[in-house]
């Protein structure tokens, strides 16, 4: 994966809550810190996010994406 974000942190995918429209994601970058993410069902879907898989949070600006290998 190349990106042109500067901080994107590689962690664990703890959580995946969806609604009719979007999805809260949790990924744990590091023991006990988590970041929190609200994207698109359909992009966690096309991603194929599941707890325990791994993925990266990815912070420009306020924004924080979810991207997996």
């Amino acid at each position: 994966m190349k990106i042109s974000a500067r901080n994107a942190m590689k962690g664990t995918v703890k959580s995946v809550v969806s609604g009719m429209v979007t999805a809260a994601v949790v990924i744990e970058v590091a023991p006990g810190l988590e970041v929190a993410a609200v994207i698109t069902k359909s992009s966690a879907e096309n991603l194929g996010l599941k707890v325990g898989d791994e993925a990266y949070a990815v912070v420009k600006a306020s924004d924080v994406m979810v991207a997996v290998d």
